[in-house]
C-alpha cells in the first residue's frame, strides 16, 4: 500500500506530519528517507506537534536519539547520519527503544541495517520545484493499517 503527497513549504510539511500523527497513536517504526534538507525533521516536528508535544524539536544529529513523552506514548526521533557502523547502535542499547507501543521515527535508517527492526512504514522525501514529493509505503500489517487510517485523515 502506498500514499503519495506533495508539500510546498515548511508549514505544509508540518501540517502533513500532524495529519500523519493521528494514524500513529499506537506506535510503530517509521523510516524517513531523503537527502539532507528534504524536510525529514520538519515532518517529525509536525508528527510530534500532532501528538501534543509543544517544546522544541531539533534534529538529533549529534545525540543520535531524542525522546519525547507524548499522548501517553513514548516517541523517539533517531538521526543515524553520523553512525559509521551499525554495531555502534548496539552499544547505545538501541533495541531498548523499540516496544509494542513506542513510536520510532528514524532518519538515515540505512546506517543501522542489521540492527534496526523492520519498518512498518517508510516515508521517502524528494525534491520538487518549490516543494517536496512524499511517498508513504507500508511494509507490515500495522503499516497498512496506519496508511489506511492516514488516507482518511489527509485532504487530497
Amino acid at each position: 500500500m502506498q500514499i503519495v503527497k506533495e508539500a510546498y513549504g515548511e508549514e505544509a510539511m508540518e501540517k502533513l506530519g500532524e495529519a500523519f500523527s493521528a494514524s500513529l497513536k499506537s506506535g510503530g517504526v517509521v523510516y524517513l528517507q531523503g537527502d539532507l534538507g528534504m524536510g525529514k525533521t520538519t515532518l517529525v516536528r509536525g508528527v510530534l506537534r500532532g501528538l501534543g508535544y509543544v517544546g522544541p524539536v531539533k534534529s538529533p544529529t549529534y545525540t543520535i536519539v531524542e525522546p519525547y513523552d507524548v499522548s501517553g506514548c513514548e516517541a523517539f526521533h533517531f538521526d543515524l547520519y553520523r553512525v559509521t557502523d551499525p554495531e555502534e547502535l548496539e552499544y547505545m542499547g538501541i533495541r531498548d527503544y523499540f516496544s509494542t507501543n513506542s513510536l520510532c521515527l528514524i532518519e538515515w535508517a540505512e546506517m543501522g541495517v542489521g540492527v534496526l527492526p523492520e519498518a512498518d512504514l517508510q516515508v521517502t522525501l524528494s525534491l520538487l520545484p518549490k516543494g517536496r514529493h512524499i511517498v508513504f509505503d507500508a511494509f507490515t500489517e500495522k503499516g497498512r493499517e496506519v496508511l489506511s487510517d492516514l488516507r482518511d485523515n489527509i485532504t487530497p
